[in-house]
């Protein structure tokens, strides 16, 4: 890893439930020697990506991250495009429903909708990435990704989030190969311990897989019955996604979100 894919890595610590970093937290999350990611810090703080509390000394974000963002949905449009789709969903199965896209190998969540109808709800955090072999939305990714990177992702070291994350590479290519044959992804509290959730893939103008819709449930509700009625709207909701996002689903797997004839690859 190169020194400025160090720094800006330092980045993906931020979070809504960690706000702020001091530098004593940076280096013990980071495993790095303090001299070093105290000069990394420095380096992304005189360009604008973090900002210091002058009383604490913790770093938040910068506004070189608001100027940055504002560009990128001015000119590639994510967040507002699946605004609509998401909530609709959300609103459609009375429960969280996220959108995220592909990054590197993790997934970043662009947009979430809970209707908050009930006592008992997911917590989601925007600011937390997305493991690929530990959520709907990642094996949902994985199942249509070309087969190198799926391979790549797959001899890399697969962590145990909770008890139930399926960490054997052979295990999770037999979830893939049921992934590819429904379209559907569906784990039980592999990510989170409270929560059940099914995501499909959403593809990008070539019918690549850019990321994916998820629909996450309380375990104590997810029964099999509230997961499958949740079903059609997934289904849509991906399909509508894909296409607002100027994306086509593959020829070859069109028919398994949708029933009418679908917009595809030539």
């Amino acid at each position: 890893m190169g020194t400025i894919s160090k720094a800006l890595e330092l980045l993906n610590y931020f979070s809504r439930t960690r706000p702020a970093i001091g530098l004593g937290e940076f280096v013990r999350l980071s495993g790095r020697d303090k001299a070093t990611v105290h000069r990394h810090l420095v380096e992304l703080h005189e360009n604008g990506f973090l900002e210091q509390n002058p009383e604490s000394r913790a770093y938040r974000l910068g506004p070189a991250i608001l100027r940055l963002s504002g560009v990128r949905e001015a000119t590639y449009p994510v967040r507002s495009v699946l605004r609509p789709v998401v909530t609709r969903m959300a609103e459609a199965v009375g429960e969280l429903v996220h959108a995220s896209v592909l990054q590197g190998e993790l997934l970043s969540p662009a947009f979430h909708s809970d209707p908050l109808g009930h006592g008992t709800q997911v917590h989601f955090d925007e600011g937390e990435m997305l493991p690929l072999h530990a959520t709907s939305s990642g094996l949902a990714v994985l199942a249509f990704a070309p087969d190198g990177f799926r391979e790549a992702v797959l001899r890399a070291p697969l962590p145990a989030i909770t008890a139930q994350t399926v960490t054997d590479a052979g295990a999770l290519r037999g979830l893939l190969d049921e992934v590819r044959h429904t379209g559907i992804a569906r784990l039980d509290r592999a990510f989170d311990q409270e929560v059940a959730s099914q995501g499909a893939p959403v593809f990008g103008p070539a019918g690549e897989v850019v990321g994916a819709i998820s629909i996450a449930i309380p375990a104590v509700r997810s029964t099999t019955e509230k997961m499958d009625a949740a079903l059609p709207a997934l289904r849509q909701g991906i399909v509508e996604a894909t296409r607002a996002l100027g994306g086509n689903l593959p020829k070859e797997h069109a028919g398994k979100w949708e029933v009418s004839q679908p917009e595809t690859v030539d």
